[in-house]
């Protein structure tokens, strides 16, 4: 039995409280132990407290840890990410500089279907290399649990090699990745002139599949128009639940095309994006019990200025969620620390507001409130140390590293330790 403890944290933000999402004041409370302290045994939290009590009733055993006066906080939860695909779109970027909007590149064949062009072509072993890449880059900068959607295969075949990767990535990297299926990211180019075909292909084959070799958790779909309109995803989402997906979606990103109600319609356990939501769609959404996943990394790399309404979700009672869309197109960013920062600067959550958002009610969003996302007694032992002395840093220097350390079961994963890399 091992047993270890975190020492002298200037903020052991522990976000204490009950297992499920925070809504309403309840984000502003980190429940923060000053100089605090935190007893881990065999990967679980078994104690905390100030760092002087903990210290006092350590067994002999122990391995000690210090903060160093750094602040200590759960490991990141993002609740929305792509991270298996291949090659890049540097290119489309470099459009979008000169002004292309983002419908006018998939006119041209760019967008989604770019990806899925050279992610048909990579094969499991390619994916998973770059996949791996991308897992560090989470770790550094303190995530250790990830939503990862497929979506850029878009054939039953390509679909499985992605949701195989995820699979793979859980089991070699340290963090954890809970799998999605997106088979309804877009229409392939070789339904665009059948795309009524290819909804049938996702219903009656891709569907059953997945869940058959029990791929993924959640089922997601674009829903938008010029991708998967209100019925169409209707249609897709009733059958997913009804095999026993839980259903996240990505709503009202271009227009008000009523995906927020459809989520509240089939009591989604998420509406993501949600940048031209109105009230009737926030209201929908609270009285179904639908958390909003705001993707604002998405909003600013799309040089955009239409950010979702958060403080609307917030005073209307939604469990706001934040996290980093990461993706090759329209938000290639891995970074929590970046959507904090967008979170208090054009969200306008407060510093406290974007932690409880990127942790404890990203975990609820993904079923797993009981397990991570807050330092309480009985979790498991997730978390990150950060170059700072409050919380509220962590937000406000920006583009700056200040990850000093990554803890996924009360073991180092990042930095790697140097036993490990001999």
């Amino acid at each position: 039995m091992s047993t270890t403890a975190i020492l002298n944290a200037a903020q052991l933000v522990t976000l204490s409280g009950p297992t499920r999402p925070r809504v309403g004041r309840e984000m502003s409370e980190l429940s923060i132990i000053i100089h605090g302290g935190m007893l881990v045994r065999d990967g679980m939290i078994v104690a905390t407290g100030e760092s002087d009590e903990i210290e006092r009733a350590l067994p002999a055993n122990a391995r000690v840890i210090d903060a160093g006066d750094r602040v200590v906080l759960p490991g990141f939860v993002d609740a929305h990410a792509h991270p298996v695909f291949a090659g890049n779109r540097m290119d489309e970027f470099e459009m979008r500089a000169g002004g292309a909007s983002y419908e006018e590149i998939a006119k041209q064949g760019g967008g989604i279907r770019s990806t899925v062009r050279k992610t048909r072509a990579a094969g499991e072993e390619r994916l998973l290399e770059q996949a791996l890449k991308h897992a560090d880059w989470f770790l550094q900068g303190g995530t250790t649990t990830v939503e990862a959607k497929s979506g850029y295969g878009l054939s039953l075949e390509a679909e499985l090699k992605i949701l195989h990767v995820i699979r793979e990535l859980s089991q070699k990297s340290s963090i954890e990745f809970v799998p999605t299926f997106l088979g309804a990211h877009a229409v392939p180019d070789e339904y665009r002139s059948d795309p009524d075909a290819y909804v049938d292909l996702v219903v009656n084959e891709m569907l059953p599949r997945v869940a058959s070799e029990h791929l993924a958790e959640f089922c997601d779909i674009f829903c938008e128009r010029g991708y998967f309109e209100v019925a169409v995803a209707r249609r897709i989402l009733t059958e997913a639940k009804q095999i026993g997906f839980g259903l996240r979606m990505h709503a009202d990103q271009l227009s008000n095309s009523g995906g927020a109600l459809l989520a509240a319609e089939l009591k989604a356990t998420t509406a993501d994006h949600l940048e031209k939501t109105d009230e009737h769609g926030i209201a929908a959404m609270k009285t179904a019990g639908v958390q909003p996943v705001l993707l604002p990394a998405s909003v600013y790399a799309l040089g955009s200025s239409g950010y979702p309404r958060a403080r609307a979700m917030i005073e209307a009672g939604l469990a706001v969620v934040v996290a980093t869309d990461f993706n090759p197109g329209s938000s290639p960013t891995p970074s929590m620390l970046m959507v904090l920062s967008l979170a208090c600067t054009q969200l306008k959550m407060s510093p406290a507001e974007g932690i409880t958002a990127a942790t404890i009610n990203a975990a609820a969003s993904l079923r797993r409130a009981g397990k991570i996302g807050s330092l309480e007694v009985g979790k498991v032992a997730n978390f990150a140390v950060f170059d700072c002395e409050d919380y509220r840093e962590l937000a406000y220097w920006f583009g700056v590293p200040q990850t000093n350390a990554v803890f996924v079961k009360g073991e180092r994963v990042w930095p790697v330790p140097a036993k490990d890399n001999k």
